[in-house]
């Protein structure tokens, strides 16, 4: 009770501090007061840490302990906030507070250390925004912090990293602090150690990147929060563009819903606020040239947040023809309007007004699409070379790209607008100076536009012999020898007929008139003649009016030609069959361009045939040679489409294709007469050729994992990991070259490579016990390849023990998805491959690994498997010296004996066992207990020390707790944590329950001091 004077006693203010409904503010004014009136302070801060000290040896959060820590930050920085308003420098209780706080920090109690750093931190969060601590003091606490930040218990270091949150200095580039920070970020195992320093570590150029790297934490609350920090404290303008768009493609596309949801409700309001809401400044800050997909995603999810007005109010600068002029296109606006219009499209039904008052009917954008790529500048090849030239032509084809892309959101239901579209799509294709960058978009909207297979096939067909044959005038070469001699020939006749006319008027003179006449006959022959000369020449000179069809095969028309006919090809469905006019395009065009001198011709007729190849099993075996030679001599461009095609047809047709080739080969071979009589010897060896052919794509395909070139070795890794997800082919020895290629070091910063197989692993085990029994089959070759590595191979630098556990967890059996029926599971067959390993070698260094693995199998309850697995390790027992391993075979007997033999074999043994108490009919009472985390981690020591301390507590009590260990070791990764003895109390989100269900829980569970507190009273 509260004196009269209105003070209190120490004891009394900590038992009421207690009671969360208790006013503190009245406990820490009644308490100051009595301490104010004190001359001789020495007694009252050796009283009040005495009582202190009850609530700091006290790990758990229990709610009346956080109670009291807050009290205690209040109190002290009360009397500090009372000093500074007198304005002296002398706080005596939080100086004597701090000290003692300092000299407890290095207790080898966890609760001790855990309650100062919470302590320290909590008063330095208390004290106000101007306060300021004696040099030593600071100093003090900083090395204190600093020491506690590399504790071996994560809550200690999360207390330790808060507190030093008003010890930063981001100015200062030595600052030991922002040191600490970094280095936790960087290497600290636990989450939420790196979450607690996400969430005070100071802004600047030095501690930037390591906040950018928690985006990609392996931990979705990390990223969740780092991307939180980012919008709170960054602005856009200190990112760079790449680390903006960086951000940007792995937070819109994060496998966390959370991380998603922040990105787009917290990072890019937080962005657009900063930029005054402009779409057209943020895209202009994304390099939407080399990012549009993900600057289209941003619009996207910028979009899904804002209302549909104000949409329709920040639209593009549109005219009254709702089209963008001519002369204010810009990539950014023109991405802009395209994102706009496709998220109105999508909107379905309820979007088409919307859509009419940000898009012309299809007509008209027809018009304005043809008008601008008409404009679209081909540039030479002098010209390329000037650099403002090549860009500005780049940008026109990039929005003249997104122009074209507009064409899916028109409405071209009706069939004069369709047909409008189709005319201008097919002249912009058949024009020689429409770049090639947008042949390929022009014939998918093209495609896109018409109904069935049929028309598209004659469609592209005429556009292809239009663009490779067009329509040219016939016209005469000119003979040079015969003109002149027309030429020659009319002078001569003009000479003769003024001599005639000369020698007519003579005679007329004379009136020789018989003359005369005959030279007036001779006259009148010559100008015919001279007439008829005339018109010979007249009509060599004049073009002819026929028109001729001249083929072109320079590379850039052979490529045009190409891309539209892959594009036509796979936007075929994969039922249509080869028909004469796809035929003669292979036999005219796709054929004779695989032996093109230009690699990009070249590799676009590979994918022609590949892609043709697959709607024809008549053609894939007739060219599937062809494929395969590409794909080991030519380019490594040409050679992984070659590969892409080739595994494309196996994955359809398997490998019988390739039994079929090679009996039609043979068949063919035999018609003649020299071999009739080779006929049957050749039947006979068609299997044979086939599973050769077979086992050489194999062989080809194993020699390009090796590949020094990453892409290559990506697609060969990628197409293996797809034959056998889809039984095309089982190979345990693939599996294991596989599985040793993504461990390998060499491949560490391939992500594609690590990417695939790691999906891969998951979902081959998954899919069925025959997968299973494969990765089993691989499991001893893949051991044994890791352990006689040399030493100079990147393969001796893998964990094995992370390599075994991720194959024992691949054949897991409560990892398939199929329910197994049989009696035996995979692990059975693995711990009898392991024991008959031990056994041939009992000396081998494996011998632990295995011995080690075999406590990890999860074994199927038949007697049978039991007895057969008790006997192995009854051998293995009596031959193996190690003692680790001796151990660990021991323990596997016990585990795999029922109640009557292990009664037998206690009393002949020195080994203590499990006392399980459980009875042992019960078949859980024999179930192997398992201690590995998913997703192949080592287990932490704290599973061994809670197994052992748990072995002799009955056995529902041991199967309780070892669940909450697996738990622990799948939440956080081992380091750090090896060597907790914890139960870490976690700050994780939790769903809230009601009060009364908070109040009931509480009065169930809460500590109250008062006991230790009069207990201690007493017994002084």
């Amino acid at each position: 009770k509260m004196t009269a004077d209105n003070e209190i006693e120490i004891k009394e203010a900590f038992q009421r501090a207690q009671k969360g409904h208790n006013n503190k503010a009245k406990l820490v004014a009644s308490l100051n007061s009595r301490y104010n009136k004190l001359e001789d302070k020495t007694l009252f801060h050796e009283e009040f840490v005495h009582y202190l000290k009850y609530a700091m040896i006290v790990y758990k959060r229990e709610p009346t302990v956080e109670n009291v820590m807050e009290f205690v930050a209040r109190f002290a920085t009360k009397e500090e906030e009372e000093e500074e308003d007198d304005a002296e420098d002398d706080h005596p209780f939080l100086s004597f507070l701090f000290n003692f706080l300092l000299e407890s920090h290095k207790a080898s109690s966890h609760a001790v250390r855990f309650r100062v750093c919470q302590l320290i931190n909590k008063l330095l969060g208390s004290m106000a925004e101007n306060a300021q601590i004696d040099d030593d003091l600071f100093d003090l606490i900083h090395q204190a912090m600093l020491v506690r930040a590399t504790d071996k218990f994560p809550n200690v270091r999360i207390q330790a990293a808060l507190a030093m949150t008003r010890l930063q200095q981001p100015k200062d580039p030595d600052c030991p602090t922002i040191n600490a920070y970094m280095l936790i970020l960087e290497n600290d195992t636990n989450a939420e150690v790196r979450r607690a320093v996400l969430s005070c570590i100071a802004m600047s150029p030095r501690t930037l990147p390591k906040v950018l790297k928690r985006t990609r934490d392996i931990k979705e609350n990390v990223r969740k929060l780092a991307y939180q920090v980012l919008a709170e404290k960054v602005h856009i303008k200190a990112l760079t563009i790449a680390q903006r768009v960086v951000l940007l493609q792995q937070g819109l596309h994060d496998t966390s819903e959370a991380v998603r949801e922040v990105v787009c409700s917290r990072l890019l309001p937080a962005w657009m606020l900063r930029l005054d809401g402009n779409f057209t400044e943020l895209l202009h800050r994304l390099d939407v040239e080399n990012c549009a997909q993900t600057a289209l995603d941003t619009l996207q999810a910028i979009f899904r947040g804002t209302p549909t007005e104000e949409l329709l109010q920040n639209r593009a600068q549109l005219d009254n023809r709702k089209l963008v002029p001519v002369d204010s296109l810009s990539c950014e606006n023109v991405l802009y309007w395209r994102a706009l219009c496709e998220f109105i499209k999508g909107k379905g039904d309820d979007g088409d007004e919307m859509l009419e008052q940000v898009l012309p009917d299809a007509a008209t954008y027809a018009d304005y699409l043809y008008g601008y790529l008409k404009a679209v500048p081909l540039l030479s090849e002098e010209q390329r070379a000037d650099f403002n030239q090549l860009e500005l032509v780049m940008t026109k084809e990039f929005i003249s790209q997104q122009l074209i892309r507009l064409i899916g959101c028109l409405d071209t239901n009706e069939e004069g607008s369709r047909k409008r579209v189709l005319a201008v799509l097919q002249e912009m294709l058949a024009l020689p100076q429409t770049p090639s960058s947008l042949v390929s978009l022009l014939t998918e909207k093209l495609l896109t536009l018409l109904p069935d297979d049929h028309r598209r096939i004659q469609t592209v067909a005429e556009i292809i012999s239009d663009v490779r044959d067009p329509i040219m005038e016939a016209s005469k070469p000119v003979d040079q020898n015969m003109s002149r001699r027309q030429q020659v020939q009319l002078a001569e006749v003009k000479v003769r007929i003024l001599e005639a006319k000369q020698t007519l008027e003579d005679c007329i003179a004379a009136q020789d008139f018989s003359r005369a006449g005959e030279l007036k006959d001779s006259i009148a022959e010559l100008e015919n003649h001279r007439n008829q000369i005339l018109q010979e020449v007249t009509e060599s000179s004049q073009p002819s009016d026929k028109e001729i069809r001249a083929e072109k095969s320079d590379p850039e028309t052979l490529l045009r030609c190409l891309i539209m006919c892959a594009e036509l090809l796979k936007q075929m469905s994969i039922k249509t069959r080869i028909g004469p006019t796809i035929s003669a395009l292979m036999s005219s065009l796709v054929l004779p361009s695989i032996a093109n001198a230009h690699p990009a011709v070249r590799n676009m007729a590979v994918v022609c045939l590949g892609t043709c190849t697959l709607h024809s099993k008549e053609l894939a075996k007739t060219h599937m040679v062809l494929l395969l030679q590409i794909a080991q001599l030519d380019e490594v461009k040409i050679r992984i489409s070659a590969l892409r095609a080739v595994i494309d047809l196996l994955l359809l047709f398997g490998f019988q294709l390739l039994s079929e080739s090679a009996a039609t080969q043979t068949a063919s071979q035999s018609q003649s007469p020299e071999r009739q009589e080779e006929d049957a010897p050749a039947a006979e060896d068609r299997g044979d050729a086939a599973e050769d052919t077979a086992q050489s794509i194999l062989v080809m395909l194993s020699e390009l994992l090796d590949s020094e070139v990453s892409d290559l070795r990506s697609e060969a890794a990628e197409g293996l990991a797809k034959l056998m997800y889809t039984g095309r082919i089982s190979s345990a020895k693939m599996l294991s070259r596989l599985v040793l290629l993504w461990y390998n070091p060499v491949t560490e910063d391939d992500t594609r490579l690590r990417h695939c197989l790691g999906v891969f692993f998951q979902l081959y085990a998954r899919e069925s016990r025959v997968h299973q029994e494969v990765v089993e089959e691989g499991f001893l070759p893949t051991v044994r390849t890791l352990m006689n590595a040399p030493a100079t191979s990147p393969l001796a630098e893998v964990d094995i023990n992370n390599v075994v556990e991720l194959l024992v967890e691949l054949t897991r059996p409560s990892v398939t998805e199929c329910v197994c029926l049989q009696e035996v599971c995979v692990h059975d067959y693995l711990a009898v491959r392991m024991c008959g390993e031990m056994l041939q070698d009992p000396t081998a260094p494996e011998v632990r690994l295995y011995a080690k693995t075999l406590s990890n199998l999860e074994l199927s309850r038949g007697e049978t498997v039991r007895k057969d697995l008790q006997t192995l390790l009854q051998q293995l027992v009596q031959v193996v010296k190690d003692r680790v391993c001796l151990r660990a075979l021991e323990k596997m007997v016990l585990q795999l004996a029922d109640a009557r033999e292990q009664a037998e074999l206690l009393s002949g043994s020195a080994l203590q066992p499990l006392d399980v108490n459980a009875d042992g009919n019960n078949p859980a009472s024999r179930q192997r207990k398992v201690g590995t985390a998913k997703g192949g981690r080592k287990p932490s020591r704290r599973a061994e020390s809670s197994e052992r301390s748990a072995r002799r507590r009955p056995f529902l009590e041991i199967q309780t707790i070892f669940d909450c260990v697996i738990f622990h070791t799948c939440s956080a990764p081992p380091p750090f944590d090896h060597s907790d003895g914890e139960n870490v109390p976690e700050s994780l989100a939790v769903v809230r329950p009601s009060r009364r269900a908070k109040i009931a829980a509480l009065e169930k569970t809460k500590l109250d001091l008062n006991t230790l507190i009069n207990q201690e009273a007493n017994v002084s």
